[in-house]
């Protein structure tokens, strides 16, 4: 495990003093596990837009054409316009 020095606003310093003690956790388990989401958003993100770079209109298409047409079901249905 890493020790890092981090430098924060009071006031952000604050907030997450109160929203650590709320959550029954160290201020440090509070960062570490803000750091840990924010991280696996971004990665995710990145991950989804190399994905859809690999994706192909064309078996899209094919795909949807296996679906059958049906009306949505109740609370489904596109607003009018």
């Amino acid at each position: 495990m890493s020790t890092l020095s981090l430098r924060l606003p009071d006031s952000v310093h604050k907030k997450v003093r109160e929203l650590a003690k709320q959550e029954g956790i160290s201020i440090n388990q509070f960062i570490a596990s803000a750091t840990a989401e924010k991280l696996a958003a971004l990665l995710t993100a990145e991950y989804l837009e190399e994905r859809g770079q690999r994706g192909s209109r064309k078996e899209y298409e094919k795909v949807l054409q296996k679906v059958k047409s049906r009306p949505p079901q109740p609370g489904d249905e596109l607003p009018d316009e």
